[in-house]
């Protein structure tokens, strides 16, 4: 089957890279994803499988291949929203909506899912177990689409999970992997300090939220410096610091906002009592107050070392001209909704490189100007075929 099914995928390369093309041009925001829906939804039409809507009260969608034998049951995982951002390539195919980018590679995730899929349906009475293809909306805004698509209980039977992510790290056709905590889990933080305000002139008669911000920013760097065990991954960033106003008027409060990640959940909460901590003494020191907001988002994202291992040997033994190589990566700092799945399943969250032919320092997901080798898209589908054929023992 596993011949059968790669010589199926090489004959529809053209096809994925439409509908990859198709999506670029046409993409939506987190929880906004209605056409994208409908247009994975018509995908399906016509063909011998279970399609379930709206999952999880969104845009998700939860295809079931029910296999021609009993067995276990995998779930494939790909999201489809994108970014707000200005699209700057000079593609063809370039985004229709002003503001609106797929500039993280889920339409390409999405476009290889889907046509992989269609193989798999038409290969259905070989497979000894059933395949849920997951499409999942929302991944870039938390609190993320996984948790709807998990709340729905479709995927309660899942013995396993696996899902690709298009990063430009290498050409066409190098799969990276890695085992254990492989990205940081992420949390959002609000300070409002609150002091009274005054005239410049009169600081003894103030109290300057200003300063009591500024020693909140100083400290909140100590925490990873200080806190936290040096082998341990952990980051802490101020990305805004609202206290805009007159240049002889002393502010009555300002708003502080960061970011914080952590590889594991033990880091993140250690992260989060010190932030508490550090906001506590502003408040008895300079005489304000300090109103906490902090929400954690997407957990640490953990690859079961088992099946890990499992899916690096069905890589490298897949005897494939597209799949080039196989390499363990290190840990990376991103973040991913997928981690929701992998707290519930053992799971394996692996990549797909795909630098752009001729580029030797590519612009990484999220910029502007990102932009892949579309030759990467067969590999993803072959990659995670290869997976599948596997995981079943359909070699």
């Amino acid at each position: 089957m596993k011949n059968n099914l790669m010589q199926m995928l090489e004959d529809r390369k053209d096809e994925i890279i439409q509908i990859r093309r198709h999506l670029h041009e046409n993409p939506e925001l987190s929880f906004k994803e209605e056409k994208t829906s409908k247009y994975i939804e018509d995908f399906y039409k016509g063909k011998d499988v279970k399609v379930d809507t709206k999952v999880g009260g969104g845009h998700g969608l939860i295809v079931t291949i029910k296999g021609g034998k009993p067995g276990k049951t995998i779930g494939l995982r790909a999201d489809f929203d994108a970014l707000p951002i200005t699209e700057e390539t000079d593609v063809p195919f370039k985004s229709k909506n002003p503001g609106v980018m797929h500039a993280c590679g889920h339409d390409g995730h999405t476009a290889y899912l889907l046509v992989l899929a269609d193989c798999l349906i038409q290969l259905k009475a070989e497979i000894p177990g059933t395949i849920k293809i997951i499409h999942q909306p929302a991944e870039e805004v938390p609190p993320g689409g996984a948790i709807g698509m998990l709340e729905s209980g479709l995927l309660d039977d899942l013995d396993n999970i696996f899902g690709i992510h298009l990063l430009p790290l290498g050409p066409s056709g190098l799969v990276g992997y890695n085992s254990g905590y492989v990205f940081p889990g992420r949390a959002y933080f609000k300070i409002k300090v609150q002091g009274v305000g005054g005239h410049g002139s009169s600081p003894h008669l103030a109290n300057d939220s200003i300063v009591a911000g500024a020693h909140f920013v100083t400290a909140v760097q100590t925490v990873v410096s200080r806190r936290l065990n040096p082998f341990d991954m952990g980051v802490v960033t101020i990305g805004s610091f609202d206290g805009k106003g007159t240049f002889n008027v002393i502010k009555d409060s300002v708003e502080i906002e960061g970011d914080v990640r952590a590889m594991t959940d033990e880091t993140r909460e250690t992260i989060e009592r010190e932030i508490r901590r550090i906001a506590k003494g502003i408040e008895e020191e300079f005489n304000v107050t300090c109103e906490v907001t902090y929400t954690p988002d997407y957990p640490p994202l953990y690859n079961d070392p088992e099946v890990t291992e499992m899916v690096a040997s069905y890589l490298k033994e897949a005897n494939d001209k597209d799949i080039a190589e196989v390499k363990e990566f290190p840990p990376m700092s991103p973040s991913e909704d997928f981690a929701h799945y992998a707290k519930k399943f053992p799971a394996c969250f692996f990549y797909i490189c795909c630098t752009p032919k001729g580029v030797e320092k590519p612009y990484f997901n999220h910029h502007p100007k990102f932009d892949i080798d579309e030759d990467a898209l067969l590999v993803a589908a072959k990659a995670v075929g290869a997976v599948v054929c596997g995981y079943y023992n359909l070699d």
